[in-house]
């Protein structure tokens, strides 16, 4: 393995107080689990990649995810916390973000996460209507979440990103305008609107297969361009498919994932990527605590990140966004296909990077599965 230079550091917090039926990332309540051992597990499993000096660690940003990072105590968060502070030298970290759900964080718990460093925040809304809310099996009310908003900026938080989504089983263009229209007048600095998507292993992709959810390409569409519109109307920079900023709130930590940087990933299920591997730690809480509080390496089996795997993922994942993708990426015999989908409005060629259209935008998928070859 080549030795790297890793300036993100992402940290998984699986808890959640309630399960909700369309997420897939790995999570669970906390039921039985230890939780000050669950943070130690961490903060050793920190010393351990610290200790080994397999990769120069230069952290330039940290992100906690879940999970439900505030699912933690205020006591077992302050320690996690102020434990990788004492682990790792966090003096050139720019950005520190939280995920937060409302109704799991108090004013005290805010202020000692601002005192420990975290400057940003990432607020999982979703949606402000209580019929949206309750299909996707959110246990906070509308009021909960703008007292949650307001609490985070009364803390000092002077970045907070609100997360929405759409394309809801039952969801309506009205509402989904009203959710829209709600965020921008709070003037958050940060919005990610994400389309629901099925995925493997959660509630909402059984009920796909049974046939009482269905998915419909042009209502997603209809979805995305009307974000699209209130969204920059409102001052907002579309600089991912899904991310919208004003200027200067762009996610860096997002930012590195989308254009391939390395990173590690601590705590159970977290992903790390660095000097031509990617590898998973063991999506077991119970199981992660007992290696990692043994002193044993807590990582499954990696893999090798080939030129060819390293290329499809670019396609992926800087397609989407503002930048767009090196044209010299797409080989010879796929420049008429690059040709005719500028002839089709889709995408246009500047300064040697491949940007989708507004119409292109929604086709990201396959359009780049088109361009691959």
């Amino acid at each position: 393995m080549v030795r790297a230079v890793i300036q993100h550091l992402y940290v998984h917090i699986p808890f959640c107080h309630r399960i909700c039926p369309y997420c897939s990332f790995y999570k669970h309540q906390h039921g039985s689990t230890d939780m000050a051992g669950f943070v130690e597990a961490v903060l050793t499993e920190a010393r351990r990649e610290q200790a080994a000096r397999a990769h120069e660690l230069d952290l330039h940003t940290v992100y906690l995810g879940g999970g439900t990072p505030t699912a933690l105590s205020e006591t077992h968060l302050e320690r996690l916390l102020t434990g990788l502070g004492e682990i790792h030298d966090l003096s050139r970290v720019a950005e520190y973000t939280s995920e937060v759900n409302p109704r799991t964080i108090t004013a005290a718990k805010a202020a000692m996460m601002r005192r420990c460093g975290v400057t940003r925040i990432s607020l999982g809304i979703q949606a402000w209507d209580e019929p949206t809310l309750k299909t996707l099996g959110r246990d906070h009310a509308p009021a909960d979440a703008e007292e949650t908003y307001q609490l985070l900026r009364g803390a000092g938080f002077d970045s907070v990103s609100l997360d929405l989504m759409f394309s809801i089983p039952g969801q309506s263009l009205e509402a989904w305008r009203g959710t829209l229209e709600r965020t921008v007048a709070l003037e958050p600095n940060h919005i990610s609107a994400y389309n629901l998507n099925y995925e493997e292993d959660t509630e909402f992709f059984q009920r796909l297969r049974k046939g009482q959810y269905r998915e419909d390409e042009g209502r997603d569409a209809e979805f995305f361009y009307l974000a699209l519109d209130v969204l920059e109307a409102g001052g907002y920079q579309h600089y991912e498919i899904s991310n919208y900023a004003r200027p200067g709130y762009r996610s860096a930590h997002n930012e590195s994932y989308w254009m391939g940087e390395e990173y590690l990933g601590l705590g159970p299920s977290a992903y790390s990527t660095a000097g031509g591997q990617r590898w998973q730690n063991i999506p077991d809480t119970a199981r992660y605590m007992e290696l990692s509080l043994a002193g044993l390496p807590t990582a499954q089996p990696g893999e090798e990140l080939t030129e060819d795997r390293r290329r499809t993922e670019r396609f992926g994942l800087e397609l989407r966004t503002l930048r767009g993708l090196p044209q010299d990426l797409v080989l010879p015999d796929q420049r008429r296909m690059l040709q005719t989908l500028a002839e089709e409005g889709l995408l246009n060629v500047e300064k040697g990077h491949i940007i989708l259209t507004r119409q292109g935008k929604p086709l990201v998928d396959s359009i780049a599965v088109a361009l691959m070859g």
